[in-house]
């Protein structure tokens, strides 16, 4: 595929005969001089408008993720717009709104996990990753609602470590055992804000942050700033973090947070994909990748709703990171805050992250799949059992009496990942493979 560049416009073709006539002429007046300012501009915003045409790689991977997004579904309209993504002259780069990093009210956003599907698909997401502080309770709640508007779910966490959080599904009571130490170690940081506020005079109740922060939510900063809010101690919440709760201020505590190694290794050690988030966060951030990279770290946050940092995109492709972004969206009353979905993600750097994903979470799944079955008397071949549909190959691993006690969330979570497994000779159909048959469809 070559791309050429269109003809010059008529209004193109006044403006440079307009320039070469003021050439010749008597040196502008300030109005002329104004005048062509403005046309400068004019043409600089038509010139950021075109775009290159998509390669066949792009389109390949856009028609992958798609796919993906669909659980398999291909649509009607995908041979003529990629699934409704519209490449007009080949003047756009293909795009899959897909929202990596956001929050909900089981931490500190203000809206449901229901609320949150909703307004993502209000906004045209495909696919959301819900990662909540230090818990996936919020998980299911997603799930259950994505169902309604087709979007496809990540089960993520945003765990708080020393260095910087990391996000990424993940499986098991391992991964649990952690959370909930970092959880109740937020009570107790809670508290100690609550002590050093005090001391600057201004009371506050644990009782009033806790129900702001609601019913089973470890609070955090946020729900303290509310109270003081609340209270009638500052303005605003970006008050109340600019004087008292920013890292290191006269009110700011820690908790009980892990080492950012253990945490990305614990993220590896149960099935999930390790991102660095915020690492703009971070005073002088390449020591600190470093070391996270040695400990297993995939990927960083390098695209924000203001484009790619450079000086972090730079980095990535040192240590060899995938990179990736998000809104960070929590549904504050801020003007300033990115929505949902805001922030364009390319489809080729998603889809190498699902290419580095794939592979990691199958394995994770058989692993699951495979005790299981060994716990629920299906691991042999005078056993085994014919399924017409995901939900036969659920209800028939996860209803037995030992299992009685498992978590909805962790049942909902196997219940969606399990329609990604092609059980074919004990493999799965990656991406990869995927991306190789669309690609020769193409040629």
């Amino acid at each position: 595929m070559t791309t050429t560049r269109p003809a010059a416009t008529t209004e193109e073709e006044e403006m440079v005969m307009a320039a070469s006539a003021a050439a010749n002429a008597a040196p502008p007046d300030a109005d002329d001089r104004e005048q062509q300012k403005k046309a400068r501009a004019r043409n600089k915003k038509k010139k950021k408008k075109r775009r290159r045409a998509p390669s066949e790689e792009e389109l390949a991977a856009l028609r992958s993720v798609l796919l993906w997004a669909r659980r398999g579904e291909a649509g009607d309209d995908d041979a003529a717009d990629c699934g409704g993504h519209l490449l007009p002259a080949g003047r756009r780069r293909p795009r899959v709104a897909v929202e990596l990093h956001a929050h909900s009210a089981r931490s500190d956003g203000s809206l449901s996990p229901a609320a949150l599907v909703e307004r993502a698909h209000r906004n045209g997401v495909k696919v959301l990753a819900l990662t909540d502080h230090d818990t996936m309770a919020g998980v299911a709640e997603a799930m259950e609602t994505a169902k309604e508007f087709s979007i496809r779910i990540i089960p993520a966490v945003e765990i708080s470590a020393v260095y910087s959080p990391s996000w990424g599904p993940a499986k098991s009571q391992e991964l649990e055992k952690v959370l909930s130490s970092i959880r109740e170690g937020r009570y107790t940081r809670a508290k100690e804000m609550l002590s050093k506020l005090r001391s600057l005079g201004m009371a506050l109740n644990f009782e009033d942050v806790s129900n702001i922060a609601g019913n089973g939510v470890a609070p955090g900063r946020v729900h303290v700033a509310r109270a003081m809010v609340e209270a009638g101690y500052v303005d605003n919440l970006r008050q109340a973090f600019s004087r008292y709760l920013y890292d290191g201020g006269p009110a700011y505590a820690i908790g009980s947070e892990p080492a950012g190694e253990s945490v990305v290794q614990l993220i590896c050690r149960t099935g999930g994909i390790a991102v660095l988030a915020h690492p703009w966060a971070l005073k002088n951030p390449a020591p600190v990748i470093k070391d996270l990279k040695a400990a297993g770290l995939h990927a960083i946050e390098v695209y924000r709703s203001d484009g790619k940092l450079s000086g972090l995109s730079d980095l990535a492709d040192t240590y060899e990171l995938l990179k990736l972004g998000g809104s960070d969206y929590h549904g504050r009353d801020d003007k300033e805050e990115p929505d949902i979905g805001s922030v364009d993600l390319p489809v080729l750097a998603f889809f190498r992250f699902l290419e580095a994903a794939q592979p990691i979470w199958c394995n994770a799944i058989k692993e699951i799949f495979a005790n299981t079955t060994e716990r629920t008397g299906l691991n042999g071949p005078k056993e085994c059992h014919r399924t017409s549909s995901v939900d036969d190959l659920c209800n028939m691993c996860l209803s037995s009496p030992e299992l009685e006690e498992t978590d909805d969330s962790e049942v909902e979570v196997l219940r969606t990942e399990f329609a990604d497994i092609i059980l074919s000779n004990r493999s799965c159909k990656t991406l990869t493979e995927q991306r190789a048959e669309i690609t020769s469809l193409l040629h």
